[in-house]
């Protein structure tokens, strides 16, 4: 079948009508396109921007949460000094370019008070590509048109509980509580120190994690601290465990002279000793040999009422697996009621029941006869857990290492301390094991963020 043919002419025009079109729809796709060049171009710029200014923000954030936390941390006159020095750490230093860093005090808390500290960097950018969808920003930079970013974080100063292996109770009111003779030669490292009164230490600080007083601190802990709130005893209530008096008023002592009589038999130690909960003994205590306690796992203790332990010179310990406590009880006379003697005393606290954690405990009733006036020294400290001297003039010169058969735990409460030659603490860091809870104290400590 033969197709229709078209007109010449009509083809002719046809073809006319298409070269016209597209040359018309080349120029208006050029007009199109030089309308939106421009907005897309600003929109990438806005973007590209709004992306910078995002990250310049979040960095600005984490520098004045920082600055903002070692500021109440410093919580001293020079606060705004500590904040900007950390600022510059993150690359903002105050009036240059075109940043400020802005600290202050005493402002207020999100949940009440007035203790606060707020840090606020600003840092003034130059909008570039984001002009050409007409945003000039929120400022001017150089009489340019500019974006002002900020970030503000608000902390307090925290409060911390501080575990101590060294409390000066001070209650006789004696300061300084905690005090160096001269140079000692200490090594408290892994340990704190707290007086109730004040701390003085010439020529050495210790070597202690802290050292905390109530009153003035002067040199002593590796980092020190005045007007800490004071410790209260959280020991003193142990007493209650004391049993009655049923000595009759019969508290023979040691010989001290030749002619002097003899302690009775159960007043002295020597050997092996198989102990269960108590043994309580009227008077003093001497040993004449070296002798060792085994207790069940709930150990034993050992009261002496109106009497001193007298080791004369040999070494009283407990076995593997025992416990002993020590309590000296009585009334405030012409007793003594403390180790003394020479020799050694190494034994283990016991970890569980009324005297958990403790191993030696002078009664708080007692006030006269308590002074230890070689302590660690004569004799010899190998003790795992806690000594409680409440009222007791104490100077420490030895070191104090932990029990043979003990974890590594100890701790020292006394009215006030004197500090001389060694006084060492090497037994720390496993009170917990060892069934001692430890003093402590809520103290200021790290600043903290709260906005």
């Amino acid at each position: 079948m033969n197709q229709p043919r078209i007109p010449q002419s009509l083809a002719a025009r046809g073809r006319s009508f298409l070269a016209r079109f597209a040359r018309e729809a080349r120029g208006n796709i050029a007009i199109m396109a030089a309308l939106t060049v421009p907005v897309v171009a600003g929109g990438f710029g806005l973007g590209s921007e709004v992306v910078s200014w995002y990250a310049t923000e979040r960095s600005l954030q984490a520098a004045a949460d920082s600055a903002a936390i070692a500021a109440a941390t410093n919580s001293g006159a020079d606060f705004d000094v500590e904040a900007k020095a950390v600022a510059l750490k993150y690359g903002y230093s105050h009036g240059v370019k075109n940043v400020t860093v802005a600290a202050l005090a005493s402002q207020a808390c999100p949940s009440g008070g007035s203790n606060c500290y707020k840090v606020t960097i600003t840092k003034t950018v130059p909008v570039l590509l984001a002009q050409m969808v007409a945003y000039r920003g929120d400022t001017t930079l150089g009489g340019s048109a500019a974006k002002r970013i900020t970030a503000s974080a608000v902390s307090v100063q925290a409060n911390a509980p501080r575990e101590y292996c060294v409390v000066a109770l001070a209650s006789s009111g004696y300061s300084p509580g905690i005090r160096t003779n001269g140079g000692p030669k200490a090594d408290m490292r892994g340990c704190s120190v707290m007086s109730n009164t004040s701390a003085t230490c010439n020529g050495h600080n210790l070597d202690a994690d802290n050292g905390d007083a109530h009153g003035t601190n002067d040199g002593c802990g590796n980092v020190q601290h005045s007007q800490v709130p004071e410790i209260g005893d959280r020991y003193a209530a142990l007493a209650s465990n004391i049993p009655r008096d049923d000595c009759g008023n019969f508290y023979p002592k040691a010989p001290q002279k030749k002619n002097d009589s003899q302690l009775p038999e159960e007043n002295i130690l020597s050997g092996f000793y198989v102990w269960g909960s108590n043994k309580s003994v009227c008077g003093d205590v001497q040993l004449e040999a070296d002798t060792q306690i085994q207790s069940d796992t709930n150990g034993a203790v050992l009261y002496l009422r109106n009497g001193k332990l007298d080791l004369n010179g040999f070494k009283l310990s407990t076995v593997n697996g025992s416990y002993l406590t020590i309590v000296f009880t009585g009334t405030a006379g012409a007793y003594e009621h403390m180790p003394t003697g020479g020799g050694m005393l190494d034994i283990t606290a016991p970890t569980r029941g009324k005297w958990s954690g403790v191993s030696i405990y002078q009664d708080p009733a007692l006030t006269q006869g308590v002074d230890i006036s070689d302590a660690g020294n004569s004799p010899t400290w190998n003790i795992t857990g806690l000594v409680y001297l409440p009222h007791a003039n104490v100077k420490f010169s030895g070191a104090v290492n932990k029990s043979s058969n003990g974890f590594s735990c100890f701790v020292l409460v006394v009215d006030n301390l004197l500090i001389n030659g060694t006084g060492s603490i090497l037994a720390r860091d496993q009170c917990r094991q060892a069934g001692l809870t430890m003093p402590t104290n809520p103290v200021l400590s790290r600043g903290k963020l709260v906005s």
